[in-house]
């Protein structure tokens, strides 16, 4: 609550408090929350669009926070400001929680509210209590944080889990006992129904992109160590632009897309006809589709593209670093990847041109037997029928 003035703030959550032990909770209250309130996406948007798209709107109060109010959101919803009053107000009534990330610490939840954990990927890289070292932001406190976590994972009823490996990390890095959701994720849901030839096409058209050449999608993950303020990070890469430019602009152009923790300004008009910029409030799931490759890091979109069986690349020019100094991994890497693994850019553009499909169909299958078990298009709709029962119950 850092925009009220410190004299206020204790103010405002004294009323807080106040109002969640004199107003009933409302049966047909839902708030929806993605990415700490900085866009609309992920698996909350996935669940709430189904939900959209069954009328339910017109049958329960649908809230969004988010702290663009101004962020376009179909269907009858409420839209707040993320901490403000409104938000409080609607906090503290509210029936279910639905987010993909942590909730502010100070919030109360109440006896009778669900709270709805869809997280936000399969990790490689070590989560809250399993994490050795913490560089995020500046804060180096491991222990302060581990500690928080567990306070706030300890609030959840459910946890959305992607695979039993995602299961069994979760309920040990999280300190998670309640109910899991072993489901897979909402957000992959689109990528049964539209991946075909004229779902893409329209994607393509109104994202702008060129039709006469094949995509490479670059969706690296954020470094602890690199931000500009507490969970803003900065865009960073070792790629040489000009390289990919010049080995590959003949056949491919290339998506950057930024991840949803990144808040950078990048001139790219260099690059412009080989590079499109989509910055953390694009729908990575729309891009997953037009995409006819990936070059990512350690980031777990590589786990959400493998299931439309499409060439994976890995640019890992700081791998040891960051599996020694930044974060860790919970499995090896170098083994398990279903794709080539690079760490220059020159190396990266060479495994693109020579890239065949059956030099890594024994690795990929393995890797999608493992990770993509339980995704099958209908996640959403099995969140969505919880969200009704907990409504409903007596």
């Amino acid at each position: 609550m850092k925009w009220i003035k410190k004299p206020l703030r204790k103010l405002a959550l004294m009323g807080y408090v106040i109002l969640t032990k004199i107003l009933p909770l409302s049966k047909d209250v839902v708030v929806f929350e993605s990415n700490v309130g900085r866009n609309y996406s992920g698996n909350v948007r996935a669940i709430y669009e189904y939900m959209i798209e069954q009328g339910l709107d017109k049958k329960y109060r649908f809230v969004w926070s988010i702290e663009d109010v101004k962020t376009k959101i179909p269907g009858r919803v409420s839209i707040v400001r993320r901490t403000r009053l409104k938000y409080l107000y609607y906090m503290s009534i509210a029936k279910v929680w639905v987010s993909d990330s942590r909730m502010p610490k100070w919030l109360v939840k109440r006896e009778g509210v669900t709270y709805i954990q869809t997280w936000h990927g399969t990790p490689l890289k070590k989560l809250a209590l399993d994490m050795d070292v913490l560089s995020m932001g500046g804060s180096t406190d491991v222990e302060k944080y581990r500690e928080n976590f567990k306070k706030n994972s300890h609030t959840w009823d459910y946890l959305i889990s992607q695979n039993p490996f995602s299961t069994e990390t979760f309920r040990r890095c999280f300190d998670f006992h309640k109910d899991m959701l072993e489901i897979g994720y909402p957000r992959n849901d689109v990528l049964f129904k539209k991946n075909n030839a004229k779902d893409i096409d329209e994607l393509k058209t109104r994202l702008k992109l060129p039709k006469d050449k094949k995509i490479i999608l670059y969706a690296p993950t954020w470094r602890d160590d690199q931000f500009v303020a507490k969970s803003r990070y900065k865009f960073v890469s070792d790629m040489d632009y000009d390289v990919m430019r010049d080995a590959l602009s003949d056949e491919y152009v290339m998506i950057v897309k930024y991840h949803y923790l990144v808040e950078d300004k990048v001139d790219w008009s260099k690059y412009k006809g080989f590079i499109y910029e989509f910055n953390q409030h694009a729908d990575i799931a729309d891009l997953y589709l037009v995409a006819d490759m990936l070059i990512t890091d350690y980031s777990s979109v590589m786990f959400d593209y493998s299931l439309l069986k499409r060439p994976l690349f890995f640019f890992a020019y700081d791998m040891e670093n960051y599996k020694n100094n930044l974060r860790g991994f919970y499995f090896d890497f170098l083994a398990t990847a279903p794709g080539p693994i690079a760490q220059d850019t020159k190396s990266l553009a060479e495994a693109i041109r020579n890239y065949k499909d059956e030099d890594w169909q024994d690795k990929y299958k393995a890797f999608s037997d493992k990770y993509n078990s339980c995704d099958d298009g209908h996640a959403s709709k099995k969140v969505s029928e919880l969200i009704e029962a907990k409504l409903n119950a007596k």
